[in-house]
């Protein structure tokens, strides 16, 4: 079963770091006050198939005993199934998704398994950055604007398909922002 779970990863896991963007917000009778870098870190590690294999993300779920599946319809029932982004969509079938993103549930169950047993594709890397990210956050270093622009450099090159425009954006403003202090 490890075996097939670190391959499984290797080929269809994601660890990621993201960053949203929380600023102060007027409300009806207060203003809430967004985060102190102004970005909130989000964290998750997460598995996407098609519903023609959800019971292997069933499995999945059933030996970490953490996380939860949550399913992205693909179609509007309500059309005689047909595909509602069909111009932008080539999936078939629902897809599903193995999410695990309770920071304590990575913290205990996902980092220590994969630190045990390693992953072997690129996806190793994205690993080695997502669970010392993790430790960071953990230790409250993203509450800092040192810790933050530090986290944020680090998942600069983690999962490569991504848009770094943001981070870039998010890097620029935080560092020029340390600078004007």
């Amino acid at each position: 079963m490890i075996g097939w779970m670190i391959g499984f990863v290797d080929g269809e896991g994601c660890f990621s770091i993201n960053f949203i963007k929380q600023p102060n917000r007027i409300e009806k009778d207060r203003i809430r006050k967004g985060y102190k870098t102004g970005y909130q870190i989000s964290h998750e590690f997460a598995i996407t198939q098609g519903e023609s294999s959800l019971e292997s993300l069933e499995k999945i779920k059933d030996f970490f005993k953490v996380g939860n599946i949550y399913v992205n319809k693909r179609y509007d029932n309500h059309k005689e199934n047909i595909y509602v982004n069909k111009r932008y969509d080539n999936h078939k079938e629902h897809l599903y998704r193995y999410v695990v993103r309770k920071r304590e549930d990575l913290a205990n169950v996902i980092i220590p398994f994969f630190e045990k047993y390693k992953l072997r594709t690129y996806k190793k890397e994205n690993f080695k950055t997502f669970a010392v990210c993790m430790n960071e956050i953990g230790k409250g270093a993203h509450l800092t604007l040192k810790g933050f622009v530090r986290i944020a450099k680090r998942t600069e090159n983690m999962n490569h398909k991504k848009d770094r425009s943001q981070i870039i954006k998010i890097l620029r403003n935080q560092t020029s922002a340390s600078r004007r202090r």
